[in-house]
């Protein structure tokens, strides 16, 4: 039965995996198979795309010691970003330059969309595949969180040998997957900000 024009729409499973999507910085020790780990990059791949041209890659790591390598290796990177950004606070740079702080919050999973192609969409597209992929974990009962500060730190050549990311593939999203440890709570959102309705 299709809903009317002037009746709100019904929630579907689609939307209350929206509804349910957390940045999830907390993660059980069980490690994900590689069956649930394929689904997701399964559903990553069914992301819109422009021009068809699919350009993302994937990288999974889930050794833990590499895991922890990475951490520290971007922890630097982000901290230096840090010290030129105005707003930052102090807490959240000593949170950050802490030896024991683990960027990837102790998940068992680090999943990389990567691409080799550059031109208008394509990080869009990877963004999207990440969207798609993180929606498929709620659905599941996992967690997740995108990991920007990564990044920089990821696409260096140090990071690149470790990960067996040819040199002309570039990190896009990093995101960490994993069984939730306890909730994580709802953040409020502002209401949609309409700059026009004609």
């Amino acid at each position: 039965m299709k809903p009317s024009a002037t009746e709100p729409l019904p929630y579907p499973p689609l939307f209350e995996a929206i509804l349910a999507r957390r940045s999830v910085r907390a993660y059980a020790p069980d490690e994900l198979d590689r069956n649930a780990v394929q689904t997701l990059l399964n559903a990553a791949v069914r992301a819109p795309t422009a021009m068809h041209e699919e350009p993302w890659a994937f990288v999974v790591v889930q050794n833990k010691p590499l895991l922890k390598q990475l951490s520290d290796l971007a922890k630097p990177f982000f901290v230096e970003r840090l010290h030129r950004t105005p707003q930052a606070s102090s807490h959240v740079i000593d949170r950050f330059a802490d030896p024991a702080f683990n960027l990837f919050y102790d998940a068992g999973t680090l999943i990389l969309i990567c691409t080799k192609l550059s031109g208008p969409f394509v990080e869009a597209d990877c963004w999207m595949a990440a969207e798609n992929l993180m929606l498929s974990a709620v659905a599941a009962g996992l967690g997740t969180c995108v990991i920007g500060s990564s990044i920089e730190a990821l696409n260096t050549r140090v990071a690149k040998e470790k990960l067996d990311i040819p040199a002309e593939f570039k990190v896009v999203a990093a995101m960490i997957v994993g069984v939730p440890r306890g909730e994580t709570a709802v953040t409020d959102r502002k209401p949609p900000f309409v700059l026009a309705w004609k």
